[in-house]
């Protein structure tokens, strides 16, 4: 199992690896092991980033975890900005007397930055589930219209039914007025004859 017939194999291999490889090349899906490089982070930092920001990571047809570009793209976002606190944090932790006047500036532009980034994060999150959502009743109302119409069929079908019902009982009663005697000729049982 482990031999290689025409050496194909790892071609296939090392073109699947580098298909998560390249972010500046239109590649729209992301393994693990990449977005770990790209980030510079381990795969706890990965699943800290995606519970902070609720991110479910997908799976392809093999089980294999992978990411969207636009989910990289956010850990990115929120990396940064996690970085970046802990970056205000140890400054301010490490300099206490810097912490009095020219701190204040500064935190209060990275709190603008956390929050206009939290909000295209909210904004990304609300266009990614009303899209998700539009894909799912897409087809509801073809389903729907087809409902009604099949509703209004049944209906139809049903009056005729009874119709066709009444009919048949009163052509019965019609019937058993008469008596066969034979050739095609009826008299009727009050002993009148028809032809």
């Amino acid at each position: 199992m482990a031999t290689l017939i025409n050496g194909r194999q790892p071609q296939r291999r090392q073109q699947q690896k580098n298909q998560y490889v390249d972010f500046d090349n239109k590649i729209q899906n992301f393994s693990v092991e990449t977005v770990r490089n790209l980030l510079k982070i381990d795969n706890k930092g990965i699943a800290k980033l995606c519970a902070k920001v609720s991110l479910m990571p997908k799976k392809d047809a093999h089980g294999r975890t992978y990411f969207s570009r636009d989910d990289v793209e956010i850990l990115r976002k929120v990396k940064s900005l996690h970085d970046n606190a802990q970056k205000l944090q140890n400054r301010t932790v490490a300099n206490p007397m810097e912490r009095v006047a020219p701190v204040k500036q500064p935190a209060s532009t990275a709190v603008q930055k956390m929050i206009s980034t939290l909000e295209s994060l909210e904004d990304n999150i609300a266009s990614k589930l009303s899209k998700m959502i539009d894909e799912k009743l897409d087809g509801m109302d073809e389903v729907v219209v087809e409902l009604v119409r099949c509703k209004t069929e049944n209906e139809t079908l049903r009056y005729k039914m009874n119709e066709l019902n009444k009919e048949n009982y009163n052509l019965k009663n019609e019937l058993s007025k008469y008596k066969t005697i034979g050739l095609g000729l009826y008299v009727k049982k009050n002993g009148e004859t028809l032809l």
